[in-house]
């Protein structure tokens, strides 16, 4: 059941009190997306918001409507890293002292900024590795201290505060919107979104979008109730959550269309074309809505909205972005070659198995301390993803003893 209180006049109240401290973020055309996906794509540009990311909006409106007691206890909360943000920044103009829990594989860039915007009154600790063992952490300093725990998604304060970006986006827009793509992580944003436009514009398609490694609300609609995932990639640090919210998950399932995942090649790639084409830098659940664009079918001919939720990427991650995004494409791989202890090998290699497009990119020996007995590992990069078949036929005719590494076998991650 959706609580009483979460409807979309608690939204408007929500934006009213965030008027005086939020930045109203730009609503932009993206060209590019307008030309992949065929009708006109809007991204809302919350990467820009105060912190980089759309969790102040509900960080501040919780924290704000704190009674002065409550403020005297302080506050506490989890994060991957821009909840925290949210919090230390809000701390930081209400004069609240906090503390935030995250994970260990929280990014280096996320952590600073939480002590840089907390100006001396949030506590960083860095515990357990994911969210969810952060959250339990930060429930039991809760439960210890007395400090308000602030939630990222499962409080009606912060949904409603997340949720200003509804009528803010739609505001903004200059022509008729027809569908709205939501990141969904705990399910917070889309929430508050949901919350506002099925009352003030109906007809809109909302379509939510996870991680294809933490799909947990896919997994709790599927249930019928929250479920708590096995296990879940924490590559999109934004959105690894193993668990959605109690109050989150009705809203989802009475009000939005529909939940999609996007693997983590395919959104990879999106965010170095964000980046080189638009100069947008995205976290990885900041790409999220736009990476699904390419594999919706939008409900009308009406333009698309795509939440850019963040922006807080470490440049130290991007190796393993163009990694990951390349092997998504089908440009890289790899190799065990073992090479005959001959005159020739490597020439023959070289010059009868490679074409002149085709690069080395890793050559390295497996066993280190006998090149005779072991395989060489060797990553190639292509021109074109069409190239890998001659090059498989090639490796065929080739004397040689040339095997495929499968990209996520036991082998690859073994080796890579």
């Amino acid at each position: 059941m959706i609580l009483p209180d979460l409807n979309a006049h608690s939204v408007d109240l929500a934006a009213a009190v965030l008027a005086p401290v939020v930045r109203r973020t730009p609503l932009r055309h993206s060209a590019r997306l307008s030309n992949e996906v065929g009708i006109p794509v809007l991204l809302k540009r919350e990467d820009q918001q105060i912190s980089r990311s759309y969790k102040f909006r509900g960080a501040y409106h919780l924290i704000s409507g704190l009674s002065a007691a409550e403020r005297e206890r302080g506050v506490v909360c989890a994060s991957a890293g821009n909840h925290g943000q949210g919090l230390a920044h809000s701390c930081a103009l209400l004069g609240i002292r906090g503390r935030v829990f995250v994970p260990q594989n929280t990014p280096r860039q996320k952590r600073q900024r939480i002590q840089s915007l907390g100006k001396g009154l949030v506590e960083l600790v860095t515990i357990g590795s994911s969210y969810d063992e952060a959250s339990a952490a930060a429930h039991q300093d809760s439960h210890d201290t007395g400090a308000i725990y602030v939630h990222p998604f499962d409080d009606p304060r912060t949904i409603l505060g997340q949720g200003t970006i509804a009528p803010e986006l739609i505001e903004q827009s200059d022509q008729p919107i027809g569908t709205v793509v939501v990141p969904v992580g705990g399910g917070g944003l889309i929430s508050g979104i949901a919350l506002w436009l099925r009352e003030n514009q109906p007809d809109i398609h909302i379509i939510g979008v996870e991680p294809a490694g933490a799909a947990s609300m896919a997994a709790a609609l599927k249930a019928g109730h929250p479920t708590t995932l096995e296990s879940i990639d924490t590559f999109v640090d934004g959105a690894a959550v193993g668990r959605v919210g109690d109050l989150t998950f009705p809203v989802v399932r009475d009000l939005v269309d529909e939940i999609v995942t996007v693997e983590a090649g395919a959104l990879c790639t999106e965010m170095l074309s964000l980046y080189q084409v638009e100069g947008v830098i995205a976290e990885p659940a900041g790409a999220l809505a736009s990476a699904a664009l390419r594999t919706l079918s939008p409900a009308t001919g009406k333009a698309v909205v795509a939440i850019v939720s963040g922006g807080n990427n470490d440049v130290s991650r991007y190796a393993e972005i163009v990694e990951r995004s390349l092997l998504h494409e089908g440009l890289r791989h790899y190799f065990l070659v073992t090479f005959p202890q001959e005159p020739g090998a490597l020439r023959h290699f070289l010059d009868e198995v490679l074409s002149e497009d085709d690069d080395i990119v890793v050559f390295e020996y497996v066993k280190k301390n006998n090149r005779e007995t072991g395989p060489a590992l060797v990553g190639i990069e292509l021109e074109q993803a069409t190239d890998l078949k001659p090059l498989l036929e090639r490796m065929e005719r080739s004397p040689l003893t040339i095997e495929l590494v499968p990209p996520g076998s036991p082998v690859f991650k073994f080796l890579l």
